[in-house]
C-alpha cells in the first residue's frame, strides 16, 4: 500500500494544468484555461482548468476532479493506479506502507499470478507466429474467420499447441512455481503431472480495464466433440467473470467519446465490431450479463445498446439484461440482426460505414422492443396478453428516475393500447411493495437523549437527499469548504475568555448539538472529516478535500468549487445590489442552517403523519399515541423554528 506521506507528495507535486495539458488541448483565459472536454464530443470548448484551485471541471458533461481524478477518469485505471501514474510522471518514489503478513501474502500471491498469466501469452503468441502448427492451425483459423494481422496483434491472439504439458513443462524449466500455474487455471493438475488446460486452442487474452491479461478464453481447434467449443479460465484471485467484460480496456475511450456502450456475446463480435471502427464493442464472454458488468459500463457511460442474435436463447438473455441495466439506471437500447446472423458474421459483410448507419438506424428502445416481442408471441388471447402488459410494466418499474419511467409509462401506453392511469397505477403498486420490503423505520425511544432533530435511527431507511435537503446541504459544505477558517463572531461568556468562533467550528456544532448528520453520502464524509481536522494548525478545507483520497468526494468539492454564483443571491434576491459573500457570513449563515434544521423538522412531520395513517389502519392504537407525541414534540420544535425564520425573514 502506497502511505499517506507519498500520497501528499504526490498531490503536492501534480500541477493541474501540467497533467491535462498532456491530454488536451489548452488555452489561457483569464486565470484559467480552457478546451474541448476529452469526456465527450463537443465542438465549443466547456471544458475548465484552475491552476489555482487544483482542479478540472466540463460545464458539458459535469465532470470534474483534481489531477488524481482525471487521470482516473481519462485512463480509466484505478486510484492507486492513477498515483503510480503520476509518481513516475514527477519521478516520485513510491514508499509503501508496511503491510501486516495477511496482505503480504494476498499482495504476492496476485502479483506472481499476474506474472504467471503474462509469461502464458507470451508464450501463446509465440506459438501462434513462430511454430509450424501454430501458423498452419492457429492463424489458418483466424485468417479464415477474416481477422487481419493488425487485429490479431491488437488483441494479442495465440494459440496453444496440442500437446499435454507444453506450456506447463516450459514454465517449471523457467522456474515459474506449479502452484500459481494451477491458481491461474493453465494447469490442471492429475496424478501423473500437470496438463496444459487450454491445449489445441486458440487463445484469446482478457484483460481488466487497466490492460492488465487476468484470464484466457480458448477456441477448440480439434474435432473432440467431448471437449467445449469454449473454455475460459476458472475464478480466480485476478479473474471474476461476473467483473470482466472482454474488450474494455480497447473500447474504453471510444465508450467515453460516443457516449455509447454496444454490448455483444462472444471474442469474435467484439474484434469484427472493431476492425470496422465500432471500437465502443465489449462482450459478457457467454455468460449472462451481472450488476457488476452493468456498473463497469456505467462508469463509462449511461448508454448502453445491446445487441443479440435472432435466436430464441438470444433473445431470452437480452430480456433479463435489459431489466439488470434498468435497475441499474442506464439508458438501454435493443438491436436485433436479421435472422442467420451474429455480429461477426453480420460485420463481416459490410463497409464500416454499411455497419454504423444500420446500428444508428435499427436499435430501437426496450419497450418498443419488449412489448412487440410479448405481443407476438401472446398474441389475440386476452389473458396472455394482460399477464405480458404486467411484464412490461414491471420492467418500467425498476427505472430509478421518476421522469423516465413517466416517459416509458406514455409510450407503453400508447404502444399497448392501454390507459396511462391503469400502467401508473400498477408502476406505483410495484414501487411501493419493493420499498416496503426494505423499510424498516423507528426511534429510539430508550436512549434517553433529548429529542433529536435527525430522522435516522437504527435500522431506519435513509432519507435521500433529494427530499428538500440537497440545495441546504451543498450550501453548508460550500460554506465549510470557502469560508471554514473565517471568524463568524466572538465567543465571549461571562467567567470564560474571549475566543474566535470560525464559519467551520460554528455548522460543526450546530449539526452536532441537533444530532444532525447529512442526508448525501458524500457530504456526510465531509461533514465527519472537517469535525476531525478542523482545529489541526494548517488545515486548508478546500485543499484537504480536494486531494481526499475518494475520488466521488473530490469530484463532487471540484463540482462545488467551480459553481459560478454566490451564494448570497440566494437568499438576497429583492436586492439590487449583492455585497460579497463574506461580508454577509454572520448574517447568511445562521439563516441557513436554521433553514435546514426546518426542513429535517418538517421531514420528520411528513414521517410522523404516515405512521399514524399505518397504525390507524392496523387499529393499533398504543402505537398511534406514540406517533402522536413524537409529532407533538415535533410540532413544538417546527414552531420555534418557523418564528425564528420569519425574524430573519427568510420565510
Amino acid at each position: 500500500m502506497i502511505d499517506q506521506g507519498t500520497i501528499q507528495k504526490i498531490f503536492d507535486a501534480a500541477d493541474i494544468y501540467q497533467v491535462v495539458s498532456e491530454f488536451v488541448n489548452l488555452k489561457k483565459r483569464g486565470v484559467n484555461y480552457v478546451g474541448c472536454c476529452p469526456f465527450h464530443n463537443e465542438k465549443t470548448g466547456s471544458f475548465t482548468v484552475s491552476p489555482a484551485k487544483g482542479i478540472y471541471k466540463c460545464f458539458g458533461c459535469g465532470k470534474g476532479g483534481n489531477a488524481v481524478n482525471f487521470i482516473m477518469e481519462h485512463e480509466q485505471v484505478s486510484y492507486v493506479e492513477a498515483l503510480r501514474f503520476l509518481a513516475a510522471r514527477y519521478n516520485i518514489t513510491i514508499e509503501e506502507k508496511e503491510l501486516t503478513e495477511e496482505e503480504k501474502k494476498e499482495k504476492g500471491e496476485r502479483e506472481s499470478m499476474l506474472v504467471v498469466t503474462a509469461f502464458a501469452h507470451e508464450f501463446f503468441v509465440d506459438q501462434l507466429l513462430h511454430t509450424d502448427e501454430g501458423r498452419s492451425i492457429g492463424l489458418g483459423y483466424l485468417h479464415k474467420r477474416g481477422l487481419d494481422d493488425a487485429a490479431i496483434e491488437k488483441f494479442g491472439l495465440g494459440y496453444s499447441p496440442e500437446k499435454w504439458d507444453a506450456l506447463t513443462g516450459l514454465a517449471q524449466e523457467k522456474g515459474y512455481r506449479e502452484e500459481y500455474l494451477v491458481k491461474t487455471g493453465l494447469t490442471i493438475p492429475s496424478d501423473k503431472g500437470g496438463f496444459d488446460r487450454f491445449r489445441a486452442r486458440v487463445i484469446f487474452p482478457i484483460r481488466d480495464i487497466g490492460g492488465k491479461i487476468i484470464a484466457f478464453g480458448g477456441r477448440i481447434m480439434t474435432g473432440d466433440k467431448k471437449s467445449a467449443k469454449y473454455l475460459n479460465s476458472p475464478e480466480s484471485e485476478i479473474y471474476h467473470k461476473s467483473r470482466t467484460l472482454y474488450g474494455i480496456y480497447f473500447a474504453k475511450k471510444s465508450i467515453v467519446q460516443q457516449n455509447r456502450c454496444y454490448l455483444v456475446e462472444g471474442y469474435l463480435d467484439v474484434i469484427s465490431f472493431h476492425r470496422k471502427g465500432v471500437e465502443n464493442t465489449v462482450a459478457s464472454s457467454g455468460t449472462a450479463l451481472t450488476v457488476e458488468q452493468i456498473r463497469l459500463i456505467r462508469r463509462l457511460t449511461p448508454n448502453i445498446t445491446i445487441i443479440y442474435d435472432g435466436d430464441a436463447a438470444g433473445i431470452r438473455a437480452s430480456l433479463r439484461g435489459i431489466d439488470l441495466v434498468l435497475e441499474e439506471g442506464m439508458n438501454v437500447r435493443v438491436l436485433s440482426l436479421p435472422e442467420g446472423e451474429d455480429p461477426d458474421s453480420f460485420s463481416q459483410s459490410r463497409t464500416p460505414e454499411e455497419l454504423q448507419a444500420y446500428l444508428r438506424d435499427n436499435e430501437i428502445d426496450f419497450i418498443s422492443f419488449k412489448t412487440k416481442l410479448l405481443f407476438n408471441q401472446a398474441g389475440n388471447d386476452p389473458i396472455e396478453r394482460a399477464r405480458l402488459i404486467k411484464e412490461v410494466v414491471q420492467s418500467i418499474a425498476l427505472i430509478p428516475d421518476s421522469i423516465t419511467r413517466s416517459v416509458y409509462v406514455r409510450e407503453a401506453a400508447h404502444l399497448m393500447q392501454t390507459e396511462e392511469n391503469e400502467l401508473y397505477s400498477e408502476v406505483a403498486r410495484i414501487r411501493t411493495g419493493k420499498r416496503a420490503e426494505g423499510e424498516h423505520r423507528a426511534y429510539d425511544d430508550r436512549s434517553g437523549k433529548k429529542e433529536s432533530l435527525t430522522p435516522r435511527s437504527a435500522g431506519q431507511a435513509v432519507p435521500k437527499a433529494d427530499e428538500g435537503c440537497a440545495t441546504e446541504e451543498q450550501a453548508l459544505v460550500r460554506y465549510l469548504l470557502l469560508f471554514g477558517s473565517v471568524e463568524l463572531y466572538e465567543d465571549s461568556r461571562e467567567g470564560a475568555p474571549s475566543r474566535s468562533v470560525s464559519v467551520g467550528e460554528y455548522i460543526i456544532q450546530e449539526l452536532a448539538d441537533d444530532d444532525l448528520e447529512l442526508f448525501d453520502p458524500e457530504w456526510s464524509v465531509v461533514q465527519k472529516e472537517y469535525g476531525l481536522h478542523y482545529r489541526s494548525p494548517g488545515f486548508i478545507p478546500a485543499k484537504f478535500f480536494i486531494g481526499h483520497p475518494d475520488p466521488r468526494i473530490s469530484g463532487r468539492v471540484a463540482d462545488v468549487l467551480s459553481e459560478p454564483y454566490e451564494l448570497s443571491k440566494m437568499w438576497s434576491q429583492k436586492d439590487s445590489y449583492v455585497p460579497r459573500e463574506e461580508l454577509l457570513l454572520a448574517e447568511l449563515l445562521p439563516k441557513v442552517v436554521d433553514n435546514y434544521k426546518m426542513r429535517r423538522v418538517e421531514l420528520m412531520v411528513r414521517e410522523a403523519d404516515g405512521k399514524i395513517l399505518e397504525a390507524q389502519t392496523a387499529e393499533n392504537a398504543e402505537e398511534v399515541l406514540v406517533w402522536i407525541k413524537k409529532k407533538t414534540t415535533l410540532n413544538r420544535i417546527r414552531a420555534k423554528l418557523n418564528e425564528k425564520l420569519k425574524r430573519t425573514g427568510i420565510r
